[in-house]
């Protein structure tokens, strides 16, 4: 008996009509378990840069890592080819699945790079197609086949940095489709009782639960958080109110801001990449239709313009208090077009100094310290008071409070990206953390 190991990538299935790969990956660890294979891992859940034109619904690769008898090795490979193969929506124009099967136990830097050029930026499927070459690996294309690249990202992102981990949980057949029925109530005692360590149950400016999707997929809810026991135990919280098909624990980089990637100077951003960058506000916000909020910044090479739009909540809600000469720091993709400049939409501000905002006021009367009163263009000012006339003084300039701070400011939690760190997390970030044993029971069935 040979014991081999197997990392195999997934991604690419879904559509805006129905499926998700992390489902595909559920039935999967029930079908390769009873095949005999021992997950060194769990199933990683591997989101990928946000602001690709070309994105899946949720951009989300996966990846599942075994051990397995080598007698049983193209069972495997048969078998998730089949499962793919049949939940995939391949009568959708833009659903192109891709399977990758990377037989080495130590992944390469080169793969490992790869992974983080596709969380960052933006890649090609030549490129991946040359790394599964040179390992020896495998893929399985389907039409386009743009999913190897996704399946390629999955299995080199190996989480060695921040993680965290969600439980998936999914309904059964005849539900899908339906509004998702859950007791609101338990989601909101959940949250209480996990925080901090689990995240973005529920929105606390509209009150909204936020772990049930608004989609056609077969996801009931998902929680996220710090540990696989925690999220267990939330799960063991929330009370359904339709059955469940089956549920099953990830480890993810979700809320990790994996896909922000410094840039030092503005005139280096690209379209299409996740930045945090620094610039100095070069003039007052402006208000657009729908209360979208738009301001530049610009630094000694460039100018780039950063929007929060309304959905933000919060964040839009501080942008609009800028005022030129503010030095920020910005968190968010770059969106380009043929019609306007590159824009950053926002995630996060960093307020790093403010500039004084002053107002031209009347002066004080000499005599009792009141505002004066004007008595016309060019005609001197009175006091009310006393009953002063002066006509030899002007308005002065006086220095106002500003109504921001100098903190980091955020999207509000129901706009925020499925890898934006939220502020429940900061502090609790993991740096080359080992996975402990899996957990009992972190799947059913």
């Amino acid at each position: 008996m040979t014991i081999k190991v197997m990392h195999i990538g997934l991604d690419d299935t879904d559509s805006p009509r129905r499926g998700c790969t992390t489902y595909v990956t559920a039935l999967l660890v029930e079908k390769l378990q009873k095949l005999g294979a021992k997950f060194i891992d769990y199933p990683n859940l591997i989101r990928l840069n946000p602001n690709v034109p070309w994105k899946t619904r949720g951009n989300g690769a996966l990846c599942l890592r075994i051990r397995y008898d080598e007698s049983v090795e193209e069972r495997i490979k048969e078998t998730v080819i089949s499962e793919v193969e049949e939940h995939s929506d391949l009568g959708y124009m833009r659903t192109d699945p891709g399977i990758v099967f990377f037989g080495k136990e130590r992944i390469p830097i080169e793969v490992k790079t790869f992974a983080r050029k596709t969380i960052t930026g933006i890649v090609n499927l030549e490129d991946a197609l040359k790394l599964v070459k040179r390992f020896r690996a495998e893929s399985v294309g389907f039409k386009r086949c743009r999913g190897i690249i996704g399946g390629l990202a999955a299995v080199g992102e190996t989480l060695q940095s921040d993680y965290t981990y969600e439980v998936l949980v999914y309904r059964t057949p005849e539900n899908r489709g339906s509004k998702r029925r859950v007791d609101e109530s338990s989601i909101i005692e959940m949250d209480k009782a996990t925080a901090p360590y689990t995240f973005n149950n529920v929105d606390p400016e509209k009150r909204r639960v936020l772990i049930t999707p608004r989609g056609p997929d077969p996801i009931l809810f998902g929680i996220r958080g710090e540990t696989p026991e925690v999220v267990k135990k939330a799960f063991e919280m929330v009370k359904p109110l339709e059955p469940v098909e089956r549920w099953v624990i990830f480890r993810t980089n979700q809320g990790t801001d994996a896909h922000l990637k410094r840039v030092e100077r503005l005139s280096q951003i690209k379209p299409h990449n996740p930045v945090i960058t620094r610039g100095t506000v070069a003039a007052d916000p402006k208000m657009v239709p729908r209360r979208h909020v738009i301001f530049p910044i610009e630094d000694d090479g460039a100018r780039v313009d950063c929007a929060a739009y309304e959905p933000t909540g919060a964040l839009r809600k501080a942008a609009v208090k800028l005022i030129a000469g503010d030095h920020v720091e910005v968190y968010g993709g770059v969106r380009a077009s043929q019609r306007h400049p590159l824009t950053i939409n926002l995630e996060k501000i960093k307020v790093l100094r403010l500039a004084p905002k002053t107002v031209l006021r009347n002066p004080l009367c000499p005599k009792c310290g009141k505002r004066l009163k004007s008595m016309g263009r060019d005609k001197g000012f009175r006091c009310e008071r006393c009953g002063g006339r002066y006509a030899d003084v002007s308005k002065v300039e006086v220095k106002m409070r500003r109504d921001i701070k100098r903190v980091l400011y955020m999207t509000s939690p129901r706009s925020q990206r499925h890898l934006t760190k939220p502020l429940r997390r900061y502090g609790m970030e993991k740096r080359r953390v080992p996975v402990k044993e899996l957990i009992d029971l972190w799947h059913f069935p």
